[in-house]
């Protein structure tokens, strides 16, 4: 609370955050997004503040303080992002229709943050600002309630199907604003009983094994929501609609330290980071874990805990107050993480395993076999990625920041998102497709203690007709300390003109004393890393690709090194790529 209180006091006095139009139609100008959306978040964050500040205090400078973002919200055009306005597509306007909300991830942050605020301040808010309460509510039904039982069309709520994190995001905070600001018992009875439908959708496409296809980083905004709206539905109802047995939510509460490679790295697929921000509200996966008896799920989320920070770092306002109010977060003592030692989810076709349980040091090796039609989805079917002492060195880009092309049509003319620039093969120079079609088969798993294999066939995932089968084994030998990865592959009739190239993407710094051998000194410290193969079976070549994207060089630093092994023309081939730590 001190430093809370420290940040909000230097804010007193001085001008919010403003979003502009200017800086909303950048993203109809020049694809930027995050112009009006720093300025949003930013907004919302002071606000948050105030209104903790507010309630702890009763101070009623505190009180003005949080008024007055109210009161800034309520003014605001429009709360849904630019990136996702539907209005402005549909008529070619660069600014919303207000006659034609929107309702977005950010309309429901907003609605949701009003709802928590009011249920905070309410009486303080109508002592020294009668009347405030009222346009809340009126914004809130006009701009996000209503909208919601109004249309049936919106493509997050998963009628079609398909359903993704949206979906529990926006109807968890549609929940949290019918529960408090709506405006009669009819419109709040059908809004919690529609987002409770949202939920059980949610709930009901995720696989058994609760694993997510965003990879972990967006397990917060995916699964994450899914459980703090349960918890707003257990407390609204007292405990009869409880989904603490529910098989996939205890599932997925595991999913964060399942993926966790050691210290802030993850195993990151799609458009996940390698390393996402540590500020995350770990107060939900820490209360649900001990909620469904998951001792490593809970010693992971603990792990986070620093008593000498503050419980939450969320600019929103609801997950900063569930963690304030939360005695055993609050009192929790940090404990190391579990690091499994093995895992493969076969919802997702993703894997990890280590050389030795509990410890970073040693070799990690992650695999992955799906498709290339998942949410966020990168062209990366039979991926493999391969860590030192719990630092990524054959790695997976993640993504940059988003911008209008990330999810247009062309999406895949970004190079993070290409297979080219993932770790698999490219067959006679041929990439993997966007499409659901385009996935592994006959994948099987051997987890064993001497050993973790996966074995995949990707001849599907290439639009290579002549290809007959590509085999990959995935191997973390334990008992040798190596990673083997083995491609084999045959092709129909007697010729084939062209060769076939194995990538492999590399972070650190790179030398190359002899062919066939190339040395990873990874980020972090981590030893170095050798990888090998037979010069007589594939030519290695090696391209350095500088990173501008500051989400890239957060992660990666300055640059990325691609490894390509080029295999001769043939009808069959058969590269082992042996990856050991330097002794």
């Amino acid at each position: 609370m001190r430093r809370l209180r420290g940040q909000a006091e230097s804010e007193l006095g001085t001008a919010w955050p403003q979003p502009r139009a200017s800086q909303y139609t950048r993203f109809f100008r020049d694809g930027s997004r995050t112009a009006w959306e720093e300025q949003v978040f930013a907004r919302q964050e002071r606000l948050s503040r105030a209104v903790v500040l507010a309630a702890a205090t009763g101070d009623d400078v505190w009180v003005d303080e949080a008024a007055d973002g109210l009161v800034l919200l309520c003014e605001q055009t429009s709360w849904c992002w630019a990136a996702h306005e539907g209005s402005c597509s549909a008529g070619g306007n660069v600014l919303p229709d207000i006659d034609t909300p929107y309702l977005d991830l950010g309309a429901g942050d907003v609605a949701a943050q009003l709802a928590w605020a009011d249920h905070t301040l309410g009486a303080g808010l109508n002592t020294r600002y009668p009347g405030l309460r009222e346009r809340i509510r009126l914004e809130v039904s006009r701009r996000v309630i209503q909208p919601f039982l109004r249309r049936t069309d919106w493509h997050w709520l998963g009628l079609d199907g398909d359903v993704h994190n949206w979906c529990p995001w926006i109807c968890g905070n549609v929940l949290v604003a019918a529960l408090r600001l709506a405006e009669d018992d009819d419109e709040r009875v059908r809004a919690v009983a529609w987002a409770v439908q949202g939920l059980d959708r949610y709930l009901g496409a995720l696989p058994a094994d609760g694993s997510i296809d965003e990879g972990y980083e967006y397990w917060w905004n995916g699964a994450c929501r899914a459980l703090e709206a349960l918890d707003v539905l257990a407390h609204a109802t007292g405990g009869v609609l409880d989904a603490a047995d529910v098989p996939v939510v205890r599932q997925t509460v595991a999913f964060p330290h399942r993926m966790h490679i050691g210290g802030h790295w993850y195993v990151n697929v799609a458009d996940a980071s390698a390393k996402p921000h540590a500020d995350q509200p770990w107060h939900v996966p820490y209360r649900w874990a001990r909620r469904v008896g998951d001792r490593s799920a809970a010693a992971h989320a603990v792990s986070y805990r620093d008593p000498g920070e503050p419980a939450s770092k969320s600019r929103e306002l609801g997950r900063l107050l569930s963690a304030l109010h939360d005695p055993d977060w609050v009192a929790a003592v940090p404990s190391p993480p579990p690091l499994i030692g093995s895992v493969w989810l076969s919802g997702t076709q993703l894997g990890l395993a280590r050389e030795d349980a509990g410890s970073r040091r040693g070799l990690t090796l992650a695999v992955k076999g799906g498709h290339n039609a998942e949410h966020h989805n990168h062209n990366d079917v039979g991926c493999v990625m391969i860590a030192v002492d719990g630092v990524p060195a054959v790695v997976d880009a993640g993504r940059p920041t988003y911008t209008a092309q990330t999810f247009s049509r062309d999406r895949y003319a970004i190079w993070t998102m290409q297979s080219s620039w993932h770790n698999v093969p490219e067959v006679l120079g041929m990439p993997q497709s966007p499409g659901a079609e385009f996935r592994a088969r006959e994948v099987s798993v051997a987890d064993e203690d001497a050993r973790f294999r996966v074995r995949l066939e990707l001849s599907a995932a290439y639009a290579v007709p002549q290809l007959e089968h590509w085999w990959r084994n995935a191997t973390l030998d334990r008992e040798a300390q190596r990673v083997i990865i083995e491609d084999t592959w045959a092709y129909s009739g007697a010729s084939v003109t062209g060769s076939s190239t194995m990538h492999y993407l590399l972070a650190g710094e790179i030398e190359v004393p002899a062919p066939g051998r190339v040395v990873v000194r990874p980020l972090d410290h981590a030893r170095p890393l050798v990888l090998t193969w037979d010069p007589g079976r594939a030519t290695g070549t090696t391209e350095t690709r500088v990173l501008d994207d500051p989400m890239l060089v957060r992660v990666w630093g300055a640059h990325v090194t691609r490894l390509a092994l080029h295999a001769p023309a043939g009808s069959h081939g058969v590269v082992t790529l042996t990856a050991e730590v330097h002794a």
